[in-house]
């Protein structure tokens, strides 16, 4: 909660700004219903364990710290939400990568490479070998 340390001249600014990180969530929730329903619908038709979304999204714990206040609380409850929610995205939209087109990314400099591409086990860029092995000849 870095914005306990900043000046009183900085309250304004933050007054003004602080509405904009709401807006996003009307979208937030509308990628939530979307994307549990393609999981729930998609997933089992291409045999891919479907993500618990209570496994990343955790919204009632710091809203019992008494020793916030209620804006504080309320504000942490939907930090929890947005940003459990993208992170559960991430693992859906992973795993459907590794579905349809599980090859790494190729190495750039400017490029963060994706740390779930090795997690589920992608074949490497430009690596037929270990396109072939991971994948077998195409049918």
């Amino acid at each position: 909660m870095d914005y306990l340390k900043d000046t009183p001249k900085k309250n304004l600014a933050r007054i003004i700004s602080g509405p904009l990180i709401w807006f996003p969530l009307p979208v937030f929730i509308l990628l939530d219903i979307l994307m549990s329903a393609y999981q729930a619908v998609c997933f089992p038709i291409y045999g891919i364990k479907k993500v618990k979304r209570a496994t990343y999204i955790l919204i009632l714990d710091r809203n019992k710290l008494k020793y916030l206040n209620l804006f504080e609380k309320i504000s942490c409850m939907y930090c929890g939400y947005a940003n459990g929610l993208l992170v559960y995205l991430k693992e859906i939209s992973g795993l459907t990568e590794k579905y349809w087109c599980g090859i790494m990314h190729e190495n750039k400099k400017e490029f963060a490479n994706h740390p779930s591409q090795a997690q589920h086990g992608f074949a490497k860029f430009n690596d037929e070998k270990d396109f072939l092995k991971k994948y077998g000849p195409r049918k």
